[in-house]
């Protein structure tokens, strides 16, 4: 019995961990956002609350990036996708750079060099999602690089759903970029009410955006666990 028998289980294991990071991770970060923009808590209070969002924000980030080479490793085993053995090795290389780069900008969070990591990682969703967005639309119309025929469509539709997360988890990555600079006003400049303002508005527009990022989430586990189609 080889260690070959138990590398698909070891995938799905490390896939279902990932997810629980994904979800769980951005449910304590919207809960903690309450007491981020609570004017009556003290400027460290609400700092410490900011830092807490940003530890379990990691570990979000780190299962969003972690279920895109899991999902393609288990894809090629299923044959549902045909690129492997040369090119997954080089994929999960690209993966592992792409998460130190993304775990390097979380340990410099409070500096110019933090936000300039933060913004490289964001630029790889750039490329990433549009990837995976045409090449699972046009694998569900006939034409793309996944297996998509009926039975097997669940693979491409996961894959796309997923594309427009990373939509959502970027623009969620903005907000709070911007509360460090926010929160670096706020320090400097005591309580300015423009900058209250900004961070409110930033806040309750992620809030709206958590809503539709949650359904999203359980519509990728959904589909990977159901396979409905």
């Amino acid at each position: 019995m080889g260690l070959g028998m138990y590398e698909l289980p070891i995938l799905k294991w490390l896939h279902i961990v990932a997810m629980v990071y994904w979800l769980g991770g951005e449910w304590g970060v919207f809960q903690t956002s309450y007491n981020v923009v609570n004017h009556r808590l003290a400027l460290d209070e609400r700092r410490r609350h900011m830092e807490t969002a940003y530890r379990i924000d990691i570990l979000a980030r780190t299962g969003i990036i972690l279920l895109l080479p899991l999902g393609l490793h288990m894809g090629h085993i299923w044959g549902l996708q045909p690129l492997g053995g040369a090119w997954l090795v080089g994929m999960w290389i690209a993966f592992a750079g792409w998460l130190a780069l993304c775990w390097a900008a979380f340990f410099a969070r409070e500096t110019d060099r933090g936000i300039r990591l933060t913004k490289a990682d964001e630029a790889i969703r750039y490329v990433v999602i549009p990837v995976l967005f045409f090449s699972a639309l046009f694998s569900l119309l006939g034409h793309g690089p996944f297996k998509a025929e009926t039975g097997l469509m669940w693979y491409s539709a996961k894959v796309l759903v997923y594309a427009l997360m990373l939509v959502i988890g970027l623009l969620l990555r903005f907000i709070m970029r911007e509360w460090t600079v926010l929160f670096r006003r706020l320090a400097t400049e005591g309580s300015p009410p423009e900058v209250e303002r900004q961070l409110e508005k930033s806040i309750a527009f992620g809030r709206k955006l958590a809503y539709v990022y949650w359904i999203g989430i359980l519509t990728v586990a959904f589909l990977g666990a159901v396979k409905p189609f």
